[in-house]
């Protein structure tokens, strides 16, 4: 029963709230829009080098289909 009350509460928005609070808590109020920016400009990173690695590889193949 313990571990089903713990399930709930991580995946439901108690969690969301949770963060949110201790977020404001560690890094205060002024802090949170730097944090959200930098955030995303680190997930666009991410996600223009995950492309990347996808065009290479999928070149790659190709080049490797062509040899054989």
């Amino acid at each position: 029963m313990f571990l089903m009350n713990i399930a709930n509460f991580v995946a439901g928005p108690e969690l969301i709230i949770l963060v949110i609070v201790v977020g404001i808590l560690i890094f205060g109020a002024k802090k949170i829009p730097d944090l959200a920016r930098m955030f995303g400009k680190t997930k666009a990173e991410f996600e223009k080098g995950k492309i990347e690695g996808e065009k290479e590889l999928k070149d790659f193949k190709d080049k490797e289909a062509k040899l054989d």
